[in-house]
Parts: structure tokens; sequence; C-alpha cells
């Protein structure tokens, strides 16, 4: 089960009226990331706030409305939308009815709110834990979920103890085993002992390879406990939590770049495959692990400060993940250290070289390659650097100064056909420039970007994705050389021929139509002979 669509409205929290839209095929994990304040929490408390509307206990039911409102206006639950890919909430929960298993849609965990000291007295029983009845309710609340789990872990260990009259350390590999093994990916230390509450010593023991001897979980660091605290949580509702929505808010507080990637490989082995992760981070060590071994297990929902989400409608949808988007992502962790961080390969095109806010990318050219590129090659940046020969004069600029900073960044150039300040050329005077220039030149085979984002399989995709009628007979007609016609200067015939009636502005209809160019189509596999095997 997972979320395709969420819809928080009428001013709930900081948002006018949000949509985050994953598609027909939602991620197994949704990364919300942003910077402080932009809302990424509250999106959390939204699907609480819904949930305990249904009397979902622990779920969004502990705050008022100056809690859920920043103008304190009542909200109902109707103000949450929320779309499964199993049905709406009402539905999945009536479902769960019968077996009781109503309040394991969602499991959430706020973020390094947990009990900081662990020595139980006395054992005594605890809620089951599908009844997800402890814990925080929102964001800014205590979990204070560790004791109850340390109360059901010891519970488990005794019961698997004297049901297969085993000695102790031989319940006690099984039980604590398969915790210790996530555990020990991600910190030096592994559970030795769950102690002994008749003894007085009603806590975790642990153990490190350079220590000599056994100490409690109250001597473990912040970032220790909040790593034992959380995978402990995970690992006794792996069975319970078999179809739910796994809510973590800011997992990495405490915990250092280092440890961050490892826990997320944790997270995601720990919770059940018929389940999806929703959590919020601006963590360099998440967002590294989800764009390179994850990548194609996420999606990414990204809140910017343009969006003016608190006065205006706006539906996020997953951004494409590539170098292009890198920088722009890493610079919320990274701040100010952003320009330290660089992709493998630079490729210097035509285009408006003036960059936007935070160095947005402005040049149409390199948004389209960028966007068509991304999932293929996560690691290749395209930026836009002028006119013909703007590209030639910045490319050896950048090599002369990267090539000292990042030895390994190649610095590539790309031009379009039309290179020789618009006379004639064709494949022979193409080639004659590959072979006349050095190795980090590329040229297109096609007249100009146009000529592939006009390509007719690319516009029927678009046409057919967005509900319109292309009109093909029309195309046939008019596009009768796709290698070498001047399409750029007849956007408008080519907007006609999709049947778009509305006004869109000619480089965000070109810009959209890049996100159409698949890997499985013959334009995408020439244009990626032309720039990566220089063809």
């Amino acid at each position: 089960m997972r979320i395709k669509k969420l819809q928080l409205k009428n001013g709930y929290k900081r948002f006018h009226d949000l949509t985050i839209d994953l598609g027909d095929d939602p991620a197994r994990i949704v990364a919300l990331v942003g910077p402080n304040g932009c809302g990424k929490s509250s999106v959390l408390d939204g699907l609480l706030f819904h949930a305990g509307a249904y009397g979902q206990v622990g779920a969004g039911s502990r705050r008022d409305n100056t809690y859920h409102s920043m103008m304190g206006l009542p909200l109902s639950h109707a103000d949450i939308d929320i779309e499964f890919t199993t049905g709406k909430y009402d539905a999945v929960r009536a479902l769960r009815q019968p077996t009781g298993r109503e309040n394991t849609i969602f499991s959430f965990r706020s973020p390094y709110r947990y009990n900081s000291k662990l020595k139980i007295k006395e054992t005594k029983s605890v809620p089951e834990i599908w009844r997800n009845s402890y814990g925080a309710g929102d964001a800014s609340s205590l979990d204070a979920k560790m004791e109850d789990n340390y109360r059901r872990l010891y519970g488990a260990y005794n019961r698997y103890r004297d049901d297969n009259d085993l000695k102790p350390s031989e319940a006690k590999a099984k039980i604590i085993g398969d915790l210790n093994a996530s555990i020990k990916k991600c910190l030096d230390l592994e559970i030795s002992s769950i102690g002994n509450v008749e003894g007085d010593q009603g806590t975790l023991y642990f153990k490190k390879t350079d220590h000599p001897k056994d100490f409690e979980f109250n001597v473990l660091s912040s970032g220790e406990k909040e790593v034992v605290d959380l995978l402990l949580d995970l690992y006794l509702r792996k069975d319970d939590y078999s179809e739910t929505i796994f809510l973590i808010d800011e997992p990495e507080l405490h915990i250092n770049t280092a440890i961050q990637g490892n826990l997320l490989v944790e997270i995601e082995r720990l919770v059940g495959p018929e389940c999806q992760i929703w959590l919020t981070t601006h963590s360099i060590g998440f967002l590294r692990k989800l764009q390179t071994t994850m990548r194609d297990k996420c999606q990414i929902i990204q809140f910017r400060p343009e969006f003016n989400l608190a006065s205006e409608a706006h539906t996020l949808k997953p951004v494409t993940v590539g170098a292009g988007t890198w920088r722009d992502i890493f610079a919320i962790a990274l701040d100010d250290l952003a320009h330290l961080v660089s992709p493998s390969t630079i490729i210097y095109c035509e285009g408006r070289a003036e960059s936007g806010p935070g160095g947005q990318e402005r040049g149409m050219d390199a948004q389209v390659f960028n966007n068509i590129f991304a999932n293929s090659y996560p690691d290749v940046l395209f930026t836009s650097s002028g006119g013909n020969t703007e590209p030639d004069q910045r490319s050896t600029i950048a090599m002369a100064v990267l090539s000292k900073v990042f030895p390994t960044v190649e610095i590539w150039v790309l031009k379009d056909r039309d290179m020789a300040s618009g006379k004639v050329t064709d494949e022979n005077d193409r080639q004659i420039y590959l072979r006349t220039n050095s190795n980090n030149h590329r040229v297109l085979r096609r007249w100009e970007i146009e000529n592939y984002l006009y390509d007719k399989a690319v516009l029927k995709n678009y046409c057919e994705c967005e509900g319109i009628e292309f009109d093909e007979s029309r195309y046939d007609a008019f596009v009768t050389d796709i290698f070498d016609q001047d399409l750029k200067s007849d956007t408008a015939r080519i907007k006609k021929i999709c049947g778009i009636k509305g006004s869109i502005n000619n480089d965000v209809f070109k810009v959209e139509l890049s996100r159409y160019v698949k890997p499985n189509m013959t334009v995408y596999r020439e244009l990626e002979d032309c720039i990566f095997a220089r063809k």
C-alpha cells in the first residue's frame, strides 16, 4: 500500500492549497526536501491529523486548531485528502477493522525526542504494538517509545526462552540477532544483553570493540540512542505493520553524515516490502544515498521558497534527480559549501548564460538536456554558456580552473549543428568539425535541439500523456525533414498540431517536452550517441 496523492487545503498549517502528486506508480521512499520552515513536517502532521479524526490513537489528536492552522481557524479531516493505491483512507480503514488493525495505516516517528534514560524497576504489561497507542502524535511532541519497546523486547525474549526451553544465551541470539545486524551496520556497538529486571538491571546493555566492559543504554551518546531507538521500534513493528505508511521526521538529527546513509539502508531493510516510507530530511548522507544506490526506490519532493505555498495553490510532483538538480538539492544541506560539490562531467551548451536565484539554470537547452539524461547519466551536468562561440570560451576557463580543484571533472562543449552562424552545414561538415577539434567537443546531428524535441515520437507521447489529440497528418505534411528543417521558428505551429489551445511560453513548452523523451525512443538513442559516444 502506498500514497499516490495528498491534498492539504483550506489553510492547513502553512499551506493555502497544497497537492503532492506522486503519479500512478508511487515509489517506496518519498523524501520531502527543503529548508527549515518550508512545511516538510507539516505534511506529516496533516496525514496524522486526518488519521486522528478517524480515531487512530496518538495520531494528530493531541493538538487543537491553534496548532493545525496558522490562522487558528477550525479544520476538519475533510481538509486533508489522501488517496492510496488501494483507495481512500476511510475505505482502507474499514477493510482493516475486522482484524483490529485499523491503527496500523500510519506509523509515525518524531525527530530526536525520545526517552534519554532507560531503567525499569518492574515488569508490567504494555499494549500490543499494533494498537499504535503510544509515542508522538505530531512533529513537535515527545516520541517516548523506548521504555515500552524495551518491555516488549524483554517480554519476547522471556516467551521465546520459556516456550522453547532454551538457555538465556540461545534465546538472546534469536531475539536480538537481526536487530544487532542493523545496529552494527550503523554504529560501532551491539546489544550484549537485554538485562534482568528482577536483578535491578532493567535496561539494554551494549559492548564496543574498544571498550573493556559492557555498559547501559543511558551512557550512549545522543546520536547512538537515536539510532538504537529508531531501529528497535522498526524491528518490533515488522510483523504487525506489513502494509503501513511509515512517517519519519528528520531521522538524521544527532547523527553524523557517515552514519546517515547506512541508517537509511537499515530503515528500508526493516520496513516490510508492501510498505511506503515518507521521510523529511536535509541530510547530506540521506540525500546522497537517495540519489545513488537507492535512486530507483525513491521520489523526491522539493519545497522551494518561490512556490508561495502559504498564499497560492500548488501541486508538487517528484523532481527528476540528476546532476541538473543535484547541486540545487544539496544546497539545502550544504548551504554556502554547495559549490564544493561537483559532478563528474560538465557539458557547456548554448543558451542563456545568466543563472537565476541560488544558481538556478535558466538556459532552455541545458534544462532540456538535464531532464532527458537525468536518470541515465546522474553525474553529468549540462550548463548554458551563451551563444555560438561562448561555450568554447567558457569551457576553456572552466578547464583551467576546475582541473586544479577537481582533477577528475571532465569539461565538454556541445554545439547545435547551426554552428556556422546560420550558414548551411551538413553531416560532412559536422564530421570535419569533430575531427579538427579536441575530443571534448560534440555537435548535434540535427539542426537544433528543437529538431529532437519536435520528433513525432516525442510529440505523440506528450499528447497521449496529456490527454490531447495529436494531428499526425498535419504533422507529416509540415515536418518533411526532421534533421535539417528549421523547426524552431515554427514552434507555434507545432503547438497547434499538438492540440494546445491555451497560451504557453515556448521555452516552457520545450522544457516540458523534454520530459517525454524516453530511452526506448530512436531520437533518445541518437542524441545519446551524439553527446556521449561522440558519433
